[in-house]
C-alpha cells in the first residue's frame, strides 16, 4: 500500500509523517524486491573475469552489457550504414602480430568469435571489424605498441570498458583494439588528502568498493559503473550522477600519465591540489576521446564516504513544477545536496514493460529523484524534514517515499539507472546527450514528439537536471535514415537555438563529430585540429571520431 506525501496526517510532525511512510511502505519494498527478483533470476551480482569476454554479464544496478552470441551478426557494418571511407591506414599483418605477441605473449587476441563483442558498441547500433586486440599490462607496454604502430602506420582504437553512447569505443574499419582491461592496478591510496592514483583499467565500481573500506568514496558515479574503467571516464570527461555535488572530472582528476601517438610516455602524473606551473597539459587529454594519447594512469582527488544518505523518489505533476522543486530543494537542502534526477512518465513505462521494475509512486506525469549526503543524519533529516514540508504544502510534490536503507535506495537508484537498458529493449534507439538551460529542458522533448508524430515509437526525456543535462531518446522498431533525417540536424539546430550543447557528457565519437559546430566555433574548431595535427601526425589514434572529417 502507497500513501501520498499530501495525504499523510497533519498533525503528526513532519518527520514522523515520512518515518510511518517509510514503515508503510516497507511491506511494498519486500514486494517489489520479491518480484525484481522473480522476474530477472539472472540478474544476481556476478563479477566480470579478466580475460573472458564472451561472458560479460548484467549487474541489477549497472549498465547491462551485450553476452557475445548471433546478436553481433545483426549490427550493419559502420562503415556500410554512414558511407566511410577507410582512412590509407596499412593493414596488420602476419609479422605485426608476430612482434605484439613477442611483447606480451598471450595477451594478443585475434580470434574473430572472440573479437566480436569489442567490435559492437553497447547499443548495437555500431559496428567494426577488428581482427586485432592487444592486452597490455603496463604503461611500458602500450609504449612499446604505439611506437611501433606509429611506424607502421597502424591505425589503433583505445577501448575501455566499451559502455559509451555515441560510438567513440570501437573500431570504424579494421583498427587495432588496444584494451585496458588488464591495467587495472590501484597504484596508491592517501587516506588523508584523500588523493586516489590508478591504472586506467580500473573499474569504477571496483574503485569505489576499494575506498569505501578506507572511507571515502569515487567522485563521480554511473550507470555503467560495473564495467565502464576509469581511463575511458577521463577521456569522454562522464558526469555522471552527483556532477551536482563533486563537479566535474576536469576539477577532480589531479594528474594524468598518457602515451602519445608516437609512443612517448608524458607522465603528468601530479597528486598535488595545487600546481600552477605552466599549461595545465592533463586538460587536452580529459573529453579527447582517445584521439590525442592513450591515458594510462589517474590520480584523482576523492571525497570522504558520506556517513548519512536519503533518497526521496517524488511525484510532479508538470514540468514547472519540478523545475520549483529543485529552486525549493537547493535553497533547502544547500550543501548535502547531491543528485536532482528527473524522468518523464513514459521513461517509467519502459522501465516496468521491459524489465519489470516495480514504481512506489504512479499516476504522476514526471518523476524526481533527490539524494543527500552527509555526516550527521539527525541534521540531514531535519533539513529533508523542511523540504518536504514545503514541498508537501506549496503543491509542489503530490506523492513519493523515501529511503535510507541501502537496499531500498539501490531498489529505487534502479528506476533511473536502467532507463538506457529499458530503452535497449524498444528497438533502435536515437540518443541525445544535450546540455540546455534548465527552464527549456523538456521543451526539446515535447517539440520532438510533436515533429515526429507516428514515426517514432516512443520519444522519452529524463537526466541531470541539477545541471541542465537532458538525455532525450527516440525509439523506433529498427534503424530508418528517413526517421534519422527527421531527427537531424533539427536537434542541433534547436540546441543551438537556445545556446545549449550537443553534447552535455557522452562526447562526439563517430556519431556526433560533424555537428560540432552546432556548439563551437570555427576557430575552436580550428584549433582542436592543430592540436591533433601536433600531437598524432598520421592521425592514427581512434580515426574518424570527436573532430569533424572536414570543415
Amino acid at each position: 500500500m502507497m500513501m501520498g506525501i499530501s495525504s499523510v496526517t497533519p498533525c503528526c510532525s513532519i518527520w514522523s509523517r515520512w518515518t510511518r511512510l517509510r514503515w508503510l511502505t516497507s511491506f511494498h519494498w519486500k514486494i517489489l524486491a520479491e518480484q525484481s527478483v522473480a522476474s530477472a533470476p539472472g540478474m544476481l551480482q556476478q563479477k566480470k573475469l579478466p580475460g573472458v569476454p564472451t561472458r560479460v554479464v548484467s549487474r541489477p544496478w549497472g549498465r547491462r552489457l551485450h553476452t557475445a552470441s548471433s546478436c553481433f551478426q545483426e549490427v550493419m557494418l559502420t562503415s556500410e550504414r554512414y558511407r566511410v571511407q577507410r582512412l590509407p591506414f596499412a593493414p596488420v599483418s602476419d609479422s605485426d602480430v608476430a612482434f605484439f605477441e613477442h611483447i606480451m605473449p598471450g595477451r594478443v587476441i585475434t580470434d574473430l568469435e572472440e573479437l566480436k563483442p569489442f567490435n559492437v558498441d553497447w547499443l548495437k547500433s555500431v559496428r567494426g571489424c577488428s581482427k586485432l586486440m592487444l592486452k597490455p599490462q603496463t604503461t611500458a607496454e602500450v609504449s612499446q605498441v604505439l611506437r611501433y604502430c606509429y611506424e607502421r602506420n597502424l591505425a589503433v582504437n583505445p577501448q575501455g570498458g566499451n559502455t559509451g553512447l555515441v560510438g567513440g569505443s570501437v573500431p570504424v574499419f579494421d583498427e587495432i583494439i588496444l584494451s585496458t582491461v588488464l591495467m587495472n592496478q590501484i597504484i596508491s591510496f592517501d587516506n588523508v588528502s584523500g588523493i586516489l592514483v590508478c591504472q586506467a583499467g580500473c573499474i569504477l565500481e571496483k574503485l569505489n568498493e576499494s575506498l569505501e573500506e578506507q572511507g571515502f568514496i569515487m567522485p563521480l558515479d554511473l550507470g555503467a559503473k560495473g564495467s565502464c574503467h576509469i581511463g575511458g571516464n577521463v577521456a569522454t570527461n562522464a558526469g555522471g550522477l552527483r556532477l551536482l555535488r563533486y563537479g566535474s572530472l576536469r576539477g577532480t582528476v589531479l594528474g594524468l600519465e598518457v602515451v602519445l601517438a608516437d609512443g612517448s610516455a608524458l607522465d603528468c602524473l601530479a597528486s598535488l591540489r595545487k600546481d600552477n606551473t605552466g599549461y595545465d597539459l592533463k586538460q587536452l587529454f580529459i573529453g579527447s576521446e582517445g584521439t590525442l594519447g592513450v591515458i594510462t594512469a589517474v590520480s584523482i582527488l576523492c571525497p570522504q564516504k558520506p556517513k548519512a544518505v536519503n533518497l526521496a523518489f517524488l511525484g510532479c505533476q508538470s514540468f514547472s513544477k519540478v523545475l520549483e522543486t529543485f529552486t525549493t530543494c537547493r535553497a533547502v537542502l544547500g550543501e548535502i545536496l547531491s543528485a536532482y534526477e528527473f524522468m518523464d512518465e513514459k521513461c517509467m513505462e519502459l522501465v516496468e514493460g521491459h524489465l519489470k521494475l516495480s514504481r512506489p509512486v504512479a499516476d504522476s506525469p514526471f518523476y524526481v529523484l533527490i539524494e543527500t549526503l552527509g555526516s550527521n543524519s539527525t541534521h540531514d533529516e531535519e533539513k529533508l524534514n523542511s523540504f518536504l514540508e514545503q514541498a508537501m504544502t506549496s503543491g509542489l510534490v503530490t506523492d513519493g517515499t523515501v529511503a535510507t536503507d541501502h537496499k531500498k535506495i539501490k531498489m529505487l537508484w534502479s528506476l533511473r539507472e536502467r532507463i538506457t537498458e529499458a530503452l535497449t529493449h524498444d528497438g533502435y534507439v536515437y540518443k541525445y546527450d544535450i546540455s540546455l538551460p534548465v527552464g527549456k529542458l523538456y521543451d526539446l522533448v515535447t517539440d520532438m514528439r510533436a515533429r515526429l508524430g507516428r514515426s517514432a515509437k516512443n520519444v522519452v526525456g529524463y537526466g541531470h537536471l541539477g545541471d541542465g543535462n537532458l538525455h532525450l531518446n527516440i525509439t523506433a522498431e529498427s534503424y530508418s535514415h528517413s526517421l534519422l533525417d527527421a531527427i537531424e540536424p533539427f536537434v542541433y539546430e534547436w540546441t543551438a537555438r537556445y545556446n545549449g550543447s550537443i553534447s552535455a557528457e557522452h562526447g562526439l565519437g563517430f556519431k556526433k563529430k560533424q555537428f560540432i559546430q552546432y556548439s563551437k566555433p570555427s576557430e575552436a574548431v580550428f584549433l582542436m585540429q592543430r592540436f591533433k595535427a601536433m600531437l598524432d601526425p598520421k592521425g592514427i589514434l581512434n580515426p574518424y571520431k570527436t573532430l569533424p572529417s572536414s570543415f
